[in-house]
């Protein structure tokens, strides 16, 4: 069962958005950093800026200018730090996450990993891109991690693909 303490990060979320990124959980160095995706080996920051999804590029202590971008942020995991090998199923909060997301309906979230989307969705095998399921009328997407621990899986292409639904998404709006 979910400890209930101080969340390790914020969410990082509010009514109106068109995107929140979902990560597992916070690293060490991010619980340490007390920012998302601090460590200096993960490309988040710099992928958010590459595909521009952010006209300029963040640093992870910056992580709450993400909403002035209608970018938010949280984890499936608030109370427990940690890569997925050390997390165990009752450290993930499902039920606390999607009653988030259908308070605030973003137009989409997308997990920012195969196994954050996999464990959301409750499947073994999940693709990059979008999926079927939706939380209210929020979109959901699967993305491969930014992270060092998942290099040898990652591959820009699905970022891009965020990237372009976000903006056909803001012109329909």
């Amino acid at each position: 069962m979910v400890n209930k303490q101080e969340q390790i990060l914020p969410d990082l979320i509010r009514p109106n958005l068109k995107l929140v990124l979902c990560g597992t959980a916070a690293g060490h160095r991010s619980a340490e950093e007390k920012a998302y995706y601090a460590h200096p080996n993960n490309l988040f920051w710099q992928v958010l800026h590459y595909t521009r999804l952010t006209p300029i590029r963040l640093v992870p202590r910056d992580f709450k200018q993400l909403l002035d971008y209608g970018i938010g942020l949280t984890d499936l995991v608030k109370y427990t730090k940690g890569g997925d090998a050390e997390l165990s199923s009752g450290d993930y909060d499902i039920l606390r996450f999607q009653t988030k997301i259908k308070k605030y309906q973003p137009r989409i979230v997308a997990f920012t990993s195969k196994q954050a989307g996999k464990t959301f969705l409750g499947k073994k095998k999940v693709d990059y891109g979008l999926q079927e399921e939706k939380i209210g009328q929020t979109i959901l997407f699967v993305l491969p991690s930014t992270s060092g621990s998942g290099r040898g899986y990652w591959k820009i292409e699905p970022w891009e693909e965020l990237r372009n639904l976000v903006l056909k998404l803001d012109r329909s709006y």
